[in-house]
């Protein structure tokens, strides 16, 4: 009889959510469902010590596999064995890390060691800073006199934000995907719907083990939507300062405006993962790029406009004093696609809707060769078919580029909900082994790297 019902639950469109075994009170108020298009959503509730190991129990065997996959690639692209970033983590990320995510990551290790997987806090906390421990690298090496060995920080992601006359209803839209490797990118697949004990509830999308989002896309209840792109060419860090990852898990969960957004995020900036932030308040319509340095700060807001990011920085001050930008050169691409970008909001002004957003994701128009032709210049980035790859931070056919998007707008984020697809946007799929075969300079990433299939757009929403 169970049996017939479960499967008259799935004919009829339901979503099936395991529940663990109540062994652990901690885990009453979490859920994880079934993979829906290569996604998993957990639901997570209470304090942040129940949170964090809900976190580490329901996504235990994938935070195995994501860190195995993330510290080959930090150790093999930095040059660097990983017990230096283990240090890091030890001796100048966790002295800045307060009270509620050192509770909150101590959660995850309690969660994976009930699970049986063998990590401790340090790895756990240097997953978490994997995006800007390169930028630490960077600065470390400089600091002693070294030439950088390591491949530094990269360039992630394309996104936009419109608002007013630009869109079909004259609300917020928002959108992104994430550029990174594959091996990296095809574990990007959590949906993570977390109810605090305090702040706002959040629906996001990131990694295993990550208490904040990472690629950085996500909605709370208190009206803030939010994403970013990085910096392209930039270059500091600070040491004394607060992790990146603490204070853009926490611009999530507490921010109420765009003013509470950019003050959480700037107090304690160390540089890290420097971001232009883009942010919408869909109670006001109001849309707004922070382009985070470290040095300089430049926000900007419109009631009807738009943003648009794809790694290239903006503000004049901040590109001469902080990045080896070159705004000049339209084959790059982050030039390339800035122009792509600019092109699409006045082609579509008026029109832009999710419909529209789910479109540009899989965009292979190159604004500089002026014909579809899918690479690192297109918002759909196709890093492995390029020979020009993007510099150092990868190589010409490196398995690496679009690997996941996302849509909402303010209709959407009113009932917390958001819509995704794995892979890249544009339909094409990426066979693991055929690339490999033809480029062996990569088969270092043959144990962890996997097929990357594109996947239909998927609805989400919180439980």
């Amino acid at each position: 009889m169970a049996v017939f019902s479960a499967v008259l639950l799935l004919a009829l469109g339901f979503t099936l959510v395991s529940r663990e075994p109540e062994t652990d009170p901690r885990l009453r108020k979490a859920s994880r469902s079934g993979e829906r298009n290569g996604w998993i959503q957990v639901h997570l509730e209470g304090t942040p010590g129940e949170i964090g190991f809900q976190h580490g129990a329901l996504l235990a065997a994938e935070i195995k596999d994501t860190f195995k996959a993330v510290s080959t690639e930090m150790v093999h692209e930095e040059k660097k064995d990983w017990a230096f970033f283990r240090k890091t983590a030890e001796e100048v990320l966790w002295p800045h890390v307060e009270a509620q995510y050192r509770e909150e990551l101590n959660g995850i290790v309690e969660g994976l060691k009930w699970k049986g997987v063998k990590l401790d806090l340090w790895d756990v906390v240097a997953l978490n800073a994997w995006l800007e421990l390169p930028y630490y690298d960077k600065w470390y090496d400089t600091r002693a006199g070294k030439p950088g060995t390591g491949a530094g920080p990269g360039d992630h992601c394309s996104a936009f934000v419109a608002t007013g006359s630009y869109t079909k209803d004259h609300r917020v839209v928002m959108a992104h995907n994430n550029w990174t490797s594959y091996s990296s990118g095809e574990r990007w697949n959590i949906i993570f719907d977390i109810q605090p004990a305090a702040g706002s509830r959040m629906i996001m999308d990131g990694m295993p083990g990550l208490i904040h989002s990472g690629d950085d896309f996500g909605i709370n209840a208190a009206g803030m939507m939010i994403t970013e792109t990085t910096i392209g060419s930039f270059s500091g860090f600070d040491p004394n300062g607060i992790p990146e990852f603490v204070r853009a898990r926490k611009a999530m969960q507490y921010a109420a405006s765009i003013d509470d957004f950019a003050r959480i995020m700037k107090d304690g900036n160390n540089g890290g993962y420097a971001n232009n932030w883009l942010i919408a308040d869909r109670k006001t319509n109001e849309v707004a790029s922070l382009e985070l340095g470290l040095k300089n700060v430049a926000l900007q807001r419109t009631t009807d406009g738009f943003f648009v990011g794809s790694n290239f920085p903006n503000d004049p001050k901040l590109m001469k004093e902080e990045t080896e930008f070159d705004p000049k050169d339209r084959g790059k691409s982050e030039n390339a696609r800035h122009e792509r970008w600019l092109a699409l909001m006045e082609r579509d002004k008026g029109k832009i809707d999710g419909a529209a957003a789910e479109k540009f994701m899989g965009d292979h128009f190159d604004s500089f060769s002026g014909k579809v032709d899918p690479s690192e210049r297109t918002l759909c980035g196709h890093i492995d078919s390029s020979p020009r790859g993007m510099g150092t931070w990868q190589p010409a056919y490196a398995p690496a580029g679009a690997v996941q998007n996302k849509v909402a707008d303010a209709a959407s984020a009113e009932k917390m909900s958001l819509t995704a697809l794995l892979g890249h946007a544009c339909g094409r799929n990426f066979k693991a082994a055929e690339h490999l075969a033809k480029h062996p300079e990569f088969a270092w990433q043959k144990d962890m790297l996997r097929d990357m299939n594109s996947r239909g757009w998927t609805k989400f929403t919180a439980k």
